[in-house]
């Protein structure tokens, strides 16, 4: 009975040591746990393998004894962290590239301890701590991921107020990555309620005081250096996936892993550079020759081994990474942006037939697959939505960056000098660098003009004031986070591939001839419209205009024209098209639109959706349909209600469509048939898209290759669907549904992932947890 004593402790002990447990344990640590299994090992192997049964005899009563009292004081302990009300804090220490992110990522995803909570957030702090974007981060999630235009114009301590508010009487969970300084957590702990709801935060940190200044009452898990044979299994999955290593290969492989020390960061940074080479011992070894020369602390071989990565990235690689450099610590990266910056910064070369797009976000899934680069969120089809980079790579980027002179990052700690700045081609500043100090700008000092090539202003939104005119060579512009207005200063930036800024008026582009990517945002409420000559600019890829902005009538720039023939521009890419009684003739001129995402009001579109199934590679579509009007403050109200529907009956979208969004379109359930017939459709969305009280698919009706469905305040009252009318779907996000009931049939789906349910009534809640394999699937 002692060896089963023994063997139920040391399960104890197993749950305890699991990463989503070890954080819980008060008044002990890792270490203390690990040390308290291995002594139980020892004596259980002594019971084993002893022969002295009278020995034995008297060992098992005692060691009962005290096997039990210490499960009792174990199993207490845990029932008492489990069920506490109060609110907790845990955290997870560690040094830079230990995997502290990974873990409380790991724990912050999985769906037994999220489906916990109520709310949820994830905030990354850094060392530069910023109020204003840590508060930005957590107004959007606890509020359902809903933006408000009006947060960005709200002060702190409203946004502090707001989101108190939102988790106030809720259970919620909240993971802090990075803190930096208890001064922080200062700023941020009078944020969080304590209801007594068993809510808990988990903070990340390189710094045991600031863990023991957060949580004084628990001891922070430590993170350890990985093991040979965890570091080599890390190692070789990377590399091999499911594959065992080449008998060849195994013992330079595992010299190198030994040069690692244990460290993730640079196992899988190793991994991805050996990856890219030809599986030979030749290139292995010289790999190994230059690991082995190193010396120094874990911290100095890590960076020799990020440096090694770089050294060893084709040139055509190496300026996009550098790149990624300039952009603040910890900032989630919009790869349409980023991928456009490249194209415009000219990083990009054309490949075959392959569009500048595709092959930028070849270069991209190059960098992630080598470990340089985070995979940070998805879009609904799988893609990578934005990135990150760890913050030990960054500091490589800005080191090799500064070297190579290619990018100059600013931040507020650094000395600003002319000298220092002079001759930088590319420019990549934080909207918190006081402007009105700078004293290197050439044209104050002696009249020349700056030779910046690229200026681009990163962060959060700011009422910052820049002062563009000196930079008349500049090449690509992104002064989008500034509330100013810059219509009257792109105009004369001739030279201009990529500009994305805040408008009042519309801007002359009249000499703009090599634009390729235009981003602007209307500041104001009034109606502004591009100039006629926009449609003889053939280099246009991509055009995002905000709302109120209006793009001109092709049919006059035509008659303008001294050419004969029509005006296309077939390089077109992407259109963010507001309203306008043209959209027809505009749909007709752009014929290569890859994107297109169209708003107004649903009584307008009859007459052009027939353009739409002209579109051959059209790939993404989002049709917003909204009636709006100005209140008497000024604010422009957007509504859906008694708007006329959207007519379906005839298949106007062309065939490669593979995303679909709808909103405020009111197409009735039965209409729904025309969508299943798009053979490649993967994501289906729509807010308050559909209108009628019964949806009911019939056999016939299949989406093919439909792998996320997305619902918001649909009111359907009954729905009846086989499992074979979505043999691939994946997601299920209903949101807003009130008295509907999920059919059981949902469960059968075979690839069905998850289901997530948001303002849903209790009816669907409980129906889907009935649902079958439910309880692996659902979650608020």
């Amino acid at each position: 009975m002692a060896y089963a004593a023994l063997s139920s402790l040391m399960h104890t002990l197993e749950q305890v040591l699991q990463p989503n447990q070890c954080l819980v344990c008060r008044n002990c640590t890792e270490q203390h746990v690990t040390s308290a299994y291995q002594s139980l090992f020892a004596l259980q192997v002594f019971l084993e393998e002893t022969n002295d049964i009278e020995t034995l005899k008297a060992l098992e009563k005692r060691i009962k004894r005290v096997v039990y009292r210490a499960e009792d004081r174990v199993d207490s302990s845990l029932r008492d962290i489990i069920l506490a009300d109060e609110l907790t804090v845990l955290s997870i220490v560690g040094m830079d590239g230990i995997g502290k992110s990974t873990l409380a990522r790991k724990i912050y995803e999985d769906s037994t301890i999220r489906n916990r909570f109520d709310r949820h957030a994830w905030l990354t702090i850094s060392e530069e701590f910023n109020e204003r974007h840590m508060l930005l981060e957590l107004v959007s999630p606890i509020n359902w991921d809903r933006t408000d235009e009006n947060d960005l114009k709200k002060s702190n301590d409203q946004l502090a107020e707001s989101a108190y508010r939102g988790l106030k009487g809720r259970r919620f969970l909240i993971v802090i990555d990075d803190l930096w300084s208890t001064e922080a957590w200062d700023q941020m702990q009078r944020i969080f309620p304590n209801d007594n709801n068993k809510s808990r935060i988990l903070l990340t940190t390189r710094l045991n005081y600031v863990a023991d200044y957060a949580s004084p009452d628990i001891p922070p898990h430590d993170m350890p250096f990985l093991s040979f044979d965890d570091s080599w299994n890390l190692f070789t999955k990377r590399l091999f996936q499911e594959e065992p290593c080449p008998p060849q290969l195994e013992e330079i492989g595992k010299h190198i892993v030994q040069q690692c020390r244990g460290l993730p960061l640079s196992i899988v940074v190793v991994a991805g550079l050996l990856g890219k080479m030809d599986a030979g011992s030749d290139n292995w070894k010289k790999v190994e020759e230059n690991l082995t020369s190193l010396f120094g602390t874990v911290s100095d071989q890590c960076q020799a081994i990020l440096s090694l990565s770089y050294r060893y990235l084709p040139q055509h690689l190496k300026a996009c990474f550098l790149y990624i450099g300039g952009f603040p610590e910890d900032m989630e990266i919009g790869i349409s942006k980023l991928t456009s910056l490249w194209i415009g910064e000219q990083f990009i070369k054309a490949r075959c037939d392959k569009s500048l797009e595709v092959v930028a976000e070849e270069y991209l899934d190059e960098l992630i697959d080598r470990n340089l680069i985070l995979t940070s969120r998805r879009r609904a089809n799988g893609r990578v939505r934005t990135c990150k980079i760890h913050d030990l790579l960054r500091q490589l980027c800005i080191r090799e960056a500064q070297i190579e002179n290619s990018v100059h990052v600013l931040n507020d700690n650094y000395c600003i000098s002319s000298e220092a700045i002079h001759h930088q081609r590319r420019l990549m500043l934080p909207v918190n660098i006081n402007w009105y100090e700078f004293d290197y700008l050439p044209e104050h000092r002696s009249g020349t003009t700056s030779p910046t090539r690229s200026l681009v202003v990163t962060s959060n939104p700011s009422e910052t004031c820049v002062y563009i005119p000196h930079f008349k060579l500049v090449k690509v512009l992104d002064v989008s986070s500034i509330y100013q207005d810059f219509s009257r200063v792109i105009s004369e930036l001739v030279h201009l591939r990529y500009v994305a800024a805040n408008i009042e008026e519309a801007p002359s582009l009249a000499k703009l001839w090599n634009l390729q990517t235009i981003i602007l945002h209307n500041s104001t409420t009034r109606d502004l419209h591009l100039p006629q000559e926009i449609w003889t600019m053939s280099e246009i890829r991509h055009l995002k205009i905000g709302w109120k902005i209006h793009m001109p009538n092709p049919l006059e720039s035509e008659s303008r024209s001294i050419e004969e023939q029509p005006l296309f521009l077939n390089n077109f890419q992407t259109l963010d098209l507001f309203s306008s009684p043209f959209v027809a003739e505009i749909l007709g001129r752009t014929p290569n639109l890859n994107k297109l995402k169209i708003r107004g009001a649903s009584s307008e579109w009859s007459d052009f959706m027939i353009r739409i199934f002209l579109l051959r590679c059209l790939e993404t579509l989002h049709i917003y349909a909204s009636g709006s009007h100005v209140n008497d403050k000024g604010k422009i109200i957007l509504y859906y209600f008694n708007l006329a529907p959207i007519d379906l009956q005839r298949e106007f979208f062309p065939r490669n469509l593979k995303q679909l969004r709808l909103e405020g379109t009111n197409i009735s359930w039965e209409e729904m048939v025309v969508l299943a017939n798009l053979p490649n459709l993967e994501v289906l969305k729509a807010h308050f898209g559909f209108d009628g009280t019964d949806w009911i698919l019939n056999e016939d009706v299949v989406f093919q290759k439909l792998k996320y469905l997305r619902l918001e305040y649909e009111c359907p009252e009954r729905w009846e669907i086989a499992s074979d009318n979505f043999p691939m779907l994946e997601q299920l996000v209903l949101q807003g549904f009130t008295k509907l009931e999920i059919p059981p049939s949902i469960g059968d789906i075979s690839t069905l992932k998850l289901i997530q349910l948001k303002y849903c009534g209790s009816s669907i809640e409980t129906s889907a947890m009935n649902s079958a394999r439910a309880t692996k699937l659902w979650k608020l």
